[in-house]
C-alpha cells in the first residue's frame, strides 16, 4: 500500500523550505541529528522530505511537523494577530548533517 509519489520541482523545493529555525532548543536538536526549518503550510511531510534530500543531499530518516498559531499583540497600541506558520523537523539517517549556518 504505497502512495506513488509525485516529483518535486526544484523551484517548489525553495518554496517549501523557507528558512532554518536557529533557538537554544533546535541547537540541541542538532545533536540528535535533527534540523528545523520554517516550511510552507501547504507543504505536505512527501514534499518536505524531497526538497530537504534534494537541496542538501542527504537523506531523511523522519519528519514531523507542526503548525504554530499565532500570537494576539498589540501593533501601535491596536490589538492584531500575526500570521500561523509551519515548522518541520527533519530527523536525518546517521552519518548525514546539514550545516544550516552556511548557506545554500
Amino acid at each position: 500500500m504505497s502512495a506513488k509519489i509525485n516529483p518535486v520541482s526544484r523551484a517548489r523545493m525553495y518554496e517549501v523550505i523557507r528558512a532554518p529555525l536557529i533557538t537554544e532548543k533546535t541547537t540541541n536538536g542538532s545533536e540528535h541529528n535533527q534540523v528545523t526549518f520554517r516550511v510552507a503550510m501547504d507543504a505536505t511531510k512527501p514534499e518536505i522530505k524531497q526538497a530537504v534530500e534534494g537541496l542538501f543531499k542527504v537523506k531523511v530518516k523522519a519528519i514531523n511537523t507542526v503548525t504554530v498559531k499565532g500570537k494576539s499583540k498589540l501593533f501601535k497600541g491596536r490589538p492584531g494577530l500575526r500570521s500561523d506558520w509551519k515548522k518541520a523537523i527533519v530527523s536525518l539517517v546517521e552519518g548525514h548533517k546539514i550545516d544550516v549556518t552556511t548557506g545554500l
